[in-house]
């Protein structure tokens, strides 16, 4: 391995963000599942869940959408969400979906430099009222056109980017905040230890 490959890898270790991560819930379209990965990349995020319980579980994802992020990242997949939530509710404190309810509130006045976990829904449907029984509360993206949602894929990333806004302004990317095992064992998968 190069030195310039080396640095380059080490400083996106050293940038991921251990207490934030999305949860696809039946996301149907594998390049929207892709295209997802890319953007958990770009912001550093390196755990992705993956719940299929009303879809078969995808097989593989779209490669032109993710440019290979998948290969950098660490995906957990589910077909059970008691299972799925019993891990998610173990690493992170809050677990917010996204929803057009009376209760939803704006994505802005979210505190995502806190531990929390994004749940993005299906296409059609959105997030499932079985699986928002997980989850601490609703968020809605503002909007002021005539359709009241985006595709996923860019639902997610205006979210993640406010979550990338909100961290880098509290210095979440200055120092390495992942546990050391678990930078160990990504460091090992990646080729740099």
């Amino acid at each position: 391995m190069t030195p310039e490959r080396y640095k380059r890898l080490t400083t996106v270790l050293n940038n991921r963000q251990p207490d934030l991560t999305v949860v696809l819930e039946n996301v149907f379209d594998p390049h929207n599942v892709s295209a997802v990965m890319r953007t958990c990349d770009a912001v550093g995020i390196q755990d992705v869940y993956i719940l299929n319980n009303r879809i078969p579980p995808h097989k593989k994802w779209g490669y032109r959408s993710s440019s290979t992020a998948a290969n950098w990242l660490t995906i957990h997949q589910f077909t059970d969400a008691k299972n799925c939530f019993e891990e998610i509710r173990k690493r992170y404190e809050k677990v917010y979906t996204t929803h057009l309810s009376d209760e939803a509130v704006d994505l802005y006045s979210l505190d995502l430099t806190q531990s929390v976990a994004l749940v993005f829904g299906n296409e059609t449907f959105g997030v499932s009222d079985d699986i928002r029984r997980f989850s601490d509360g609703d968020f809605i993206i503002p909007q002021v056109g005539i359709i009241k949602s985006l595709n996923i894929s860019v639902a997610c990333a205006v979210t993640l980017y406010e979550a990338f806004r909100q961290k880098n302004a509290k210095g979440h990317y200055l120092d390495s905040r992942m546990p050391q095992s678990q930078a160990e064992a990504i460091s090992t998968a990646w080729g740099i230890k």
